[in-house]
Order: C-alpha cells, then structure tokens, then sequence
C-alpha cells in the first residue's frame, strides 16, 4: 500500500489542492459560523493543510508509525479562542476525511485501475487516523472553552465584587464600566439578596462563583418570576444582584422560594452605583432572621425596628436595660410571661383581645400583665414614645436570647384587628 501511495503522491497532491478549494467554498456557503469568522483564502490554507496531515498520517499509519497531532490541537485550540462552534468545526473536519478517502482511490484508479483492491485495508488506517486527529482537535477545543469559561467567571466575579464592595465612588468610572459589562442599565430596579450561611441554594448558578445556576444563576438567565439575577459565592456568604425590571420587590420572595434559605433583601435602589449600599442593607435584614429559625425571606422595609436593634449591639443592650431591666431582674418564668405577653400584645398591633386569643388566656389577665410591665418599666403603653422603647427594647431582648437579631414576630391570621380593642 504504501509503493501505490508514494506513486500517486504528485496526483494526488493535485487532487488534494482541488478539494481544499471546494470544501472551503462549500463551508462558507452552509456554515454562517465559519463565514462570519474567516475569509475563504485563510480557510482554504487551514482546510488545505489539514487535508495533507490527513494524507502524511495515512502514510505514517501505513507504516506503523505514530501520527503527528500538534498541528490539529492547535487548530482546536485557535477555534475555541475565535469562538466558533465546536460542530461546526468537526463537521469540516469528517467532511475533509471523507473528501480525502475520494481523492486516494480517484488518484489510484486513474494511477491504475487494478490496483484498487489493494487499497482497501488503507481505508480502515485512514479511518483510524481521521479518528486521532478529530478526537485531538476536539480535546484541545474543550480544554480552551474550559479554560476561557473559568477566566469569563472571574471576570464576572471581579466586575460583580467592584459593584457589590463598592470600587471607588458609586458615579465613578469603575462603577460604570463595571455594570456595562455585566449588561446592567445605568438606571433601573436593583436590589441584593444575601443568603444565611449553611444554605446549599438551589441554581446554579451551577452556581458557579458568579453565574447563573438554580433561579436565574452568575449566566444570569432570567429566574422563573421573570427576574435577572447574578449570584455570587464567597468565603462570607453568597449574594444575588436582582434586576427587578418592573416588577415589584415582593416577587424575590417567589425567587427565593424553592432555595429553602434564610435570606435577607434590601430596598430597591435605582443605579448600580448603589448596589454596594444595598449589599449592606441586605445584610442587615438577613441579621433581623434567626439562625435557629426556618426558611425566611426578611425584607429590609418590613424590619426596619429590629434591623436598628441589629444594627447597633452596644446600643441595644443598654435600651434593653434601661428600658427592661426590671422585667429582666424577675424570677424566669415571671420574666417569660410578662415578655411572651409584650411581644405578642406587639404583634396583634395593641389588642388586648387578640393577644389573649393567641396566649389562651382571659382578656383581663392580658391587660393585668401589661398592667403589671407598665409599673415595672415606668412606661404607659398608651404612651407612643413608650410602646416605641418597649418593642426596640423588646427586640433587643429576642436577639440577645437568639445569639443574633430577633425577627419580627408573625402577624396576626384573619383580619387585622386595630389598636386599643
């Protein structure tokens, strides 16, 4: 096989150069991927090239020897840098083999004619290295999308903690070129989600350090409410940039759902130059959900007493005891009644009804307790300016026994029952 191979090489190089010229123009025709990338002469040189290491490792084959791949893992790797797809790269790729295979047994026939029976077992070498030469192409083109992916993910991970650290000041250059990149408008609805440690989130994300992956995963692909989210994972916690769009604050709760987490959300806020304020906002509100707690997402603008209390601890152990040292001084279980029985009073919005409903209790014996902390602390609940210092204090007091901020109390079912009932 390899005298009748060596005595049709110059046909056969001929031949070779003729099918470069119709396989590139036959790529560029069907192929828009190669078309918007290349022009034909650039292609023909590669195609015409590949054909002839297609030819020189049939030859190697025929002899035993190993087949030269560096030319074709460069190739793979040149693609995936240019970004062409990697079908469209191998389809080019059998094509060319195949057109290869027509070229050696035209060359042997018009050689001679007899000689083609010979030829046969050479298919099979051919196929063998048109198989070595497409599997490297395909190896070095998915280890270059790999590595490109990774450097796109630390891109994104850079341009997202510039936004979310707050990198120079919120209208500054970095800022703006920051949220560019990420595709985020220079005005619009932003807020940040900041995940509770111990989460395992749901997307995705894949997360990925800053992808999409589970609802709307740092891809940023649109979440199941609609939202664009961009999440990122650090040593400190995971935090999602929300881009609302038009619809309401509210609808991060469907986001947040099906993740199972404790999560705090800030405010909206409307340039991304604001987005590292919001971080901080969001951390906060996620402070004001116990840790010993389930699943909840903690809106900042529905928390914003305890996120106070959260937010200044010195401050709020001495409103705790300027405010209830004397209920703290009792006996326990007279200190649990009388602060159960303020924090419920609290969440039923002052009616001493249906705080009695939710105790179990007579209506009076409510309102003998609450008579009973108005003596001990010095202040009425009648009194605006004391109910104020006894919910702060009272807060302050839930987060202390939770080893962090307390969060609000649930709200009452039914109908919301009005103050002084």
């Amino acid at each position: 096989m390899e005298r009748i191979i060596e005595e049709i090489r110059e046909d056969l190089s001929r031949r070779i150069a003729v099918t470069a010229d119709r396989l590139a123009d036959r790529t560029l025709a069907e192929d828009p991927a190669y078309a918007a990338l290349l022009g034909r002469a650039e292609l023909r040189e590669r195609i015409h090239r590949n054909l002839r290491q297609a030819v020189e490792g049939l030859v190697l084959g025929i002899r035993g020897l190993p087949v030269e791949l560096a030319d074709a893992r460069a190739t793979g790797t040149l693609r995936a840098e240019q970004g062409l797809p990697l079908a469209s790269l191998l389809r080019t790729y059998r094509r060319g083999g195949r057109l290869v295979w027509q070229a050696v047994t035209e060359a042997v026939a018009a050689h001679d004619p007899e000689a083609l029976p010979r030829l046969l077992p050479a298919a099979a070498v051919l196929w063998d290295v048109l198989d070595q030469l497409t599997d490297a192409v395909a190896d070095a083109y998915r280890r270059t999308e790999a590595a490109r992916s990774d450097r796109d993910r630390e891109r994104r991970a850079a341009l997202l903690d510039a936004l979310l650290d707050g990198a120079g000041p919120p209208d500054g250059p970095a800022v703006s070129e920051a949220a560019a990149q990420l595709g985020l408008s220079e005005r619009g609805r932003f807020a940040v989600v900041v995940l509770g440690s111990g989460n395992s989130g749901g997307s995705g994300g894949s997360r990925g350090s800053a992808d999409p992956g589970g609802p709307g995963r740092p891809g940023a692909e649109p979440a199941p409410s609609g939202l664009r989210v961009l999440w990122r994972i650090r040593a400190d916690g995971e935090t999602g940039l929300v881009e609302l769009g038009h619809h309401p604050l509210d609808s991060v709760r469907e986001l947040l759902g099906p993740l199972g987490a404790r999560a705090g959300v800030s405010p909206v806020v409307e340039t991304p130059g604001d987005l590292a304020r919001a971080r901080w906002l969001a951390a906060l509100a996620l402070r004001t959900v116990p840790a010993s707690g389930g699943p909840c997402t903690a809106l900042l603008d529905e928390r914003l007493a305890t996120a106070l209390v959260a937010s200044q601890a010195e401050l709020a152990g001495r409103l705790r005891q300027v405010v209830l040292g004397p209920v703290l001084a009792l006996p326990a279980e007279d200190r649990r009644v009388l602060l159960n029985t303020l924090g419920t009073w609290l969440t039923c919005q002052g009616s001493t009804t249906y705080a009695a409903q939710r105790l179990y209790c007579h209506r009076n014996t409510v309102s003998n307790r609450l008579r009973r902390l108005e003596q001990l602390t010095g202040r009425t609940l009648s009194d605006p300016a004391h109910v104020v210092e006894l919910a702060l204090a009272h807060a302050a007091v839930l987060q202390r026994a939770a080893g962090e901020p307390a969060a609000a109390g649930p709200k009452p079912a039914g109908r919301t029952p009005r103050r002084g009932n």
